[in-house]
């Protein structure tokens, strides 16, 4: 998605209060009627059933009609005196205008009826009045009073022992702190009142709390999380009878697949929310449901279906009188209008959207309407009108204290800064959003899931400022930015383990130039960064281990895309995962000229700025797709590899790379073999592979005989015995790695985009009635790889399975079965990028371990010499896909 996309769509979410939370909320306190319907008095009995009248016509939106019979009962009320009723009856009104988003007159109603409540002593109708205050002046904007007001009437409940209104206080809260930006103070609310719901059996209010955990989730990016609460909350909505929540649950569950990516799964979910809410009249929720078609349309990039959508959506919410749904609407069909360059309709919806925020006192409406104004002038070039309307804009979410709307602005403003070459503003403003995106990286505490999830939007920021920093001639900050923009959650669960501070959360500190330059010579190798940046750019920085920086920007092909190079130079060698359709280009012709091509972007620009001494090392940092890369095997214009000429090990970051643990048997003693014997050597290979299907096609996994010979050989050099077959089990293994010195896994390596595995990469090992056999990321993680965890004693890991090397790549890095490793305090990895016969890497493992035990190379040079006898041995194979999928990660020694 590109990123003036992505800020657009942001700010149109800040606008969708009502269409993309689909009204699962916290239900405003209404004080029933029983409790003063109890006299025979003709004119109460009256007041009485109008009170209820109004209640049944509120709940299927009929707002007009309410609202008439609450004026009924008010006024019967006040005529025989009864407080209660009168206080009952300002508070209900309160709600219509509430509900048609008047939040001017909804808050004098609410404060009338709080005013009487306090005067009779009535602490329940007090809280009530003050819960209501607090969601109209969140519907206003002001949270600052919205949070005074809800923590006033969560005290009054407390006090009073009124469980269900203090569940519902605590919801609301964790409401606005979602908006706000703070989610793990909004999940903490929203846990609590999930407790308390639970605890007193008030089944609607739990599921009001889980579509609240769902929302913030989805608000972090963590979608696993979102969708699995979201489908409980449903569940529960569909068992108590409430078809109106249920179609909501179904059209929140449609915006978090339409975040996914995952836009028709998004649309079948938004399909059944429509049809629930039209067979029960609810046309609030059918608006909402046409608004979530249109945003999943939108982000189909099919613009004239969105707009139609929209537009159907627009027209209910005006006829049903939803006014600030009318400004979401009209932005949102102003946004799709952008996208079809339709500039002139595209800024007449945004003024349209604007004048009603303004109007209805809707703050976070009128910064969304601004922002998107000014996206549209700066598409037009109009950068000083694109820059007037994101400042105002930042002014209003500043005063809101919405710090994903300011950080936002402050890109935004920054995009457009550069384009208008003002680029020292540009980078003022970029900085200020990166310290926002930080700050709101810290308020989540020590959830590594958490921040990897975030990072994902936040990284896009740092890629527009290094783009900034170089044409202000500054390469080597820009250097420093694309070291701040990756590995961030990784670097501080290094750091955290470094200090044996597990149980305080530890804010990276960013590497300067100096410390860059450190790095590289504590490695005594040339390292290699890569960032791949917007207007088709690839900056690469050079770091040797003496000397100075050096930086070469890259032009990308116009007419192909960077990552369709990747793939396409990937299936020209054969190299295909476990996903693949099996189909590939023509081969054996492609292959050369892909490899070359990938050379002349990647290696040819800083050719001569590499060791001419084919043993000193060269580390890669890649980015994003460059991480499927096989560097060993590109090729140069004479047809050598660049393994030929180099001694190649990859690495996430430098910085992640610097606080790698050093293998302490080779620091402690350089004259004996690294390589650990005996148990201290866990050696893997060819499970009884798991029942459970994987693939497309949900096929078991085969044996691989060939793993078993490896695993036998390997654990004969090592005297020790392999563990092969049933004795592989899952439990037995995680057992034995908290041990064991080496571990080494001939086995199937899996990714979650084809087995639904509910994690980035798995290892297949044999099932057990303990565990399903497959020993995921996530799994490695809740082991050994949080700081509070005891960490693996490895300092070598070896994972000879295909597809071990990929993962989910993010903006935090691949996220897979390498980072979990490294972040349970492994120095070493060596993963395999794509699937290799079976006898290729019998032999390329063998001379690997040889060349470490026998000859004393380290693991760099060690995995060199085994690629080089691939090539030239008669026993070996030259193709690359036998011996280029193997990569090095981290430290050589």
């Amino acid at each position: 998605m590109g990123w003036k996309k992505y800020f657009l769509l942001a700010l149109i979410i800040l606008s969708l209060t009502i269409s993309k939370s689909y009204g699962v909320n916290y239900q405003v306190k209404l004080l029933g009627s029983t409790a003063i319907a109890q006299t025979t008095n003709d004119r109460k009995a009256e007041a009485d059933r109008l009170l209820e009248q109004g209640n049944k016509q509120f709940e299927m939106s009929q707002f007009k009609e309410a609202l008439q019979s609450w004026e009924q009962s008010l006024a019967i009320y006040r005529e025989i005196g009864d407080r209660q009723g009168e206080a009952t009856s300002l508070l209900r009104l309160g709600n219509v205008y509430d509900s048609q988003e008047d939040y001017g007159k909804a808050i004098d109603y609410y404060l009338r009826s709080l005013a009487i409540f306090k005067q009779i002593g009535n602490s329940q109708g007090e809280g009530a009045s003050l819960e209501n205050l607090g969601s109209a002046y969140d519907g206003w904007g002001d949270y600052g009073k919205a949070i005074d007001y809800h923590l006033q009437s969560l005290a009054i409940s407390k006090k009073i022992g009124d469980r269900r209104g203090e569940a519902t206080s605590l919801g609301n809260l964790g409401i606005i702190y979602n908006r706000l930006g703070y989610y793990r103070r909004a999940i903490d609310y929203h846990l609590q009142s999930l407790a308390i719901s639970k605890k007193i059996g008030n089944r609607r209010g739990e599921a009001a709390s889980l579509g609240g955990l769902g929302n913030a989730y989805d608000n972090l990016g963590y979608y696993r999380e979102a969708i699995d609460h979201h489908l409980q909350c449903l569940a529960i909505f569909k068992k108590i009878g409430n078809p109106q929540s249920e179609a909501a649950s179904l059209g929140n569950l449609g915006n978090v697949y339409d975040s996914l990516g995952d836009y028709h799964e998004a649309i079948d979910y938004h399909l059944q929310s429509l049809a629930i809410s039209k067979k029960i009249g609810n046309r609030r929720g059918e608006a909402a449901s046409l608004g979530g078609l249109g945003n999943a349309y939108h982000s189909l990039g099919d613009y004239h279906e969105a707009i139609n959508y929209h537009l159907q959506s627009l027209a209910i919410k005006k006829k049903i009188g939803d006014r600030r749904g009318e400004a979401a609407s009209l932005g949102n069909l102003g946004n799709a209008y952008n996208n079809l360059r339709g500039y002139h309709e595209a800024i007449d919806y945004h003024l349209q959207s604007l004048a009603i925020s303004k109007k209805i006192g809707d703050r976070r409406g009128e910064a969304t309407s601004l922002g998107n104004l000014g996206n549209v002038y700066d598409s037009l070039g109009d950068y000083r009108k694109a820059i007037d309307y994101h400042r105002r804009s930042l002014a209003i979410e500043k005063k809101l204290g919405n710090r994903q709307g300011q950080a936002a602005s402050w890109n935004n403003l920054g995009e457009t800064l550069r384009k208008y070459g003002k680029l020292a503003a540009a980078e003022n403003n970029l900085r200020q959003a990166i310290e926002t995106w930080e700050n709101i990286r810290q308020d989540l505490g020590n959830k590594d899931t958490w921040k990897v999830s975030i990072f994902e939007e936040q990284a896009r920021t740092y890629s527009l400022l290094q783009q900034v920093l170089v044409a202000q001639k500054k390469p080597q900050e820009a250097l420093v930015i694309s070291e701040q923009g990756r590995t961030r959650a990784l670097v501080e669960i290094l750091l955290r383990r470094i200090s044996q501070k597990t149980d305080v959360q530890l804010i990276p500190v960013n590497l300067n130039l100096a410390e860059i330059k450190q790095i590289a010579q504590k490695q005594n190798a040339t390292l290699v960064e890569y960032s791949i940046v917007f207007d088709n750019q690839l900056y690469i920085w050079v770091i040797p281990p003496q000397g100075e920086v050096q930086f070469r920007p890259v032009n990308l092909p116009k007419d192909i895309s960077l990552q369709e190079l990747v793939k396409l130079s990937r299936e020209s060698i054969g190299a295909k995962g476990r996903d693949s359709d099996d189909k590939s280009t023509s081969q054996e012709a492609n292959s050369q000229n892909r490899l070359q091509q990938l050379h002349q972007l990647l290696i040819k620009p800083i050719a001569g700025l590499l060791p001419q001494d084919e043993k000193q090392r060269v580390i890669f940092i890649p980015h994003q797709e460059l991480f499927l890369v096989p560097f060993v095997a590109l090729q140069d214009d004479k047809n050598q590899y660049l393994i030929e000429k180099h001694t190649i090990l990859t690495a996430p970051s430098i910085q992640a790379l610097s606080l790698t643990p050093k293998d302490k048997q080779a620091e402690n003693n350089q004259n004996t073999s690294v390589l650990p014997r005996g148990e201290s050597a866990l050696i893997v290979g060819n499970p009884t592979m798991p029942k459970e299907g994987v693939g497309k096609d949900l096929k078991p996994l085969d044996p691989l005989p060939g793993a078993k010979v490896e695993a036998e050989k390997i654990a004969e050099m090592l005297d020790t015995k392999a563990l092969i077959g049933d004795q592989a089990t899952e439990s037995v293994i995680v057992e034995k790695m908290a041990s064991a010195k080496l571990i080494h896994f001939a086995t199937h390596g899996l990714l979650d985009s084809i087995n639904a595995i509910g994690s980035p990469g798995a290892i297949a090992l044999a099932p057990s009635s303990k565990d399903d056999g497959f020993l995921t990321t996530s799994e490695i993680m809740e082991y050994f790889g949080l700081p509070e965890k005891s960490p693996l004693q490895a300092e070598l890991v070896v994972l000879s399975a295909c597809d071990t090397g990929r993962g989910d790549i993010r903006g935090e890095g691949v996220i897979g079965l390498s980072r979990a490793f490294m972040a349970s305090g492994v120095p070493t990895l060596v993963v395999s990028l794509w699937t290799v016969p079976d006898g290729d890497t019998v032999k390329l493992m063998t001379d690997f371990y040889t060349n470490i035990d026998k000859h004393k190379f380290d693991k760099a040079t060690a995995m060199r010499q085994a690629m080089l006898s691939m090539l030239k041995d008669d026993d070996g194979n030259p193709d690359p896909k036998a011996w280029a999928a193997f990569t090095v990660i981290g430290k050589a020694e």
